[in-house]
């Protein structure tokens, strides 16, 4: 039997696992290579993710018809299968201007969950991302928000092989990368939200100690959902990863949450 385990480094809400993380654990199960026998590139998958990943406990994953399910005390957490759709990439951000975006990073001001390991504000260099995006421009329909992100050696995954001997940072890891700043893209500065669904397509793992640009876009709001998406980019402007995703606005306590009204 296979199992997924979401350990607590890679939490989001304090006793919840980050949304990316598990939905890039749970799809990196899938057993597609790259044609010539090494895996710098994966399929875009679509997760979607069912209840709050609970932390350090064994996830029973099963594949049938070509969904694959992680699921605890027989109930699915995260379901898994191949999206055939493109993906449409945001539009890139220089390293300077993304650099400079951080100060205006809503998270600094007020973060609901700030142990979050995507872009939580308590989180130590090397222990969480710390993606800190903030906006590119004025604030409008579309418009893009920005942060730069180096991938820390604590994040090399060891398993695949490479066309190349660079260290890379895991699938996990770089779904996450591409997480929360969809979150801050759309509207988590005015209702709580929470990951629903992630789409996500890797052209190469990111090298470990490279500087990096993470881009992201909102895209729409249809009631309880916010529609946005994430490109991360090298330092050569190549897309690395590009991602879709679908956040639910929920209850701040069922969390643990804190409300966008309760400043710090």
């Amino acid at each position: 039997m296979t199992e997924l385990i979401v350990p607590r480094r890679f939490c989001g809400p304090p006793d919840s696992g980050n949304g990316g993380w598990t939905a890039g654990a749970l799809a990196a199960l899938d057993d597609a290579d790259a044609p010539d026998d090494h895996c710098d590139s994966w399929p875009a998958i679509e997760v979607s993710l069912r209840q709050p990943p609970p932390l350090d406990t064994p996830l029973e994953v099963t594949t049938e018809d070509g969904v694959t399910t992680a699921s605890y005390d027989g109930a699915p957490v995260a379901t898994a299968h191949r999206a055939p759709r493109a993906l449409a990439e945001v539009d890139p951000v220089d390293a300077a201007a993304a650099a400079a975006a951080t100060s205006s990073y809503p998270g600094h001001t007020f973060h609901p969950f700030p142990t979050c390991f995507a872009c939580g504000t308590a989180r130590e260099e090397g222990d969480g991302l710390r993606i800190f995006p903030g906006a590119v421009g004025e604030r409008a329909a579309g418009h893009r928000i920005a942060a730069p992100w180096t991938p820390h050696p604590s994040l090399h995954e060891d398993w695949h092989t490479y066309a190349d001997e660079h260290p890379r940072a895991s699938v996990a890891a770089t779904w996450a990368a591409l997480d929360c700043i969809g979150g801050w893209a759309g509207d988590l500065t005015e209702r709580l939200m929470v990951l629903g669904r992630m789409t996500a397509r890797i052209d190469a793992l990111p090298v470990v100690g490279e500087p990096h640009v993470v881009v992201g876009e909102g895209r729409g709001q249809d009631g309880r959902k916010t529609f946005t998406a994430s490109t991360l980019y090298d330092a050569d402007g190549r897309v690395v990863a590009t991602a879709e995703h679908t956040w639910i606005a929920v209850d701040p306590a069922m969390f643990g949450g804190r409300t966008p009204t309760a400043r710090d």
